[in-house]
């Protein structure tokens, strides 16, 4: 599943993949394989991500729960 909070967070601050990947310390390819749902990071990476965007675990990583 395609992470949209995340790239919406990202484009929030104006931060393109590659620069919040240098921040994070992970290639542009590993943050381009995250927001496409591809690849699912370790959760020092996700801390890492929140960091650097301002924002929690819950708003970025977690799934919404659906009320089926």
């Amino acid at each position: 599943m395609k992470n949209l909070r995340l790239k919406s967070a990202r484009a929030a601050l104006d931060l393109s993949q590659e620069e919040l990947a240098k921040k994070c310390g992970v290639s542009r390819q590993t943050m381009s394989a995250i927001e496409k749902g591809d690849y699912n990071p370790t959760i020092n990476l996700c801390i890492a991500i929140c960091r650097v965007l301002g924002k929690t675990l819950n708003d970025l990583f977690w799934e919404e729960e659906s009320n089926d």
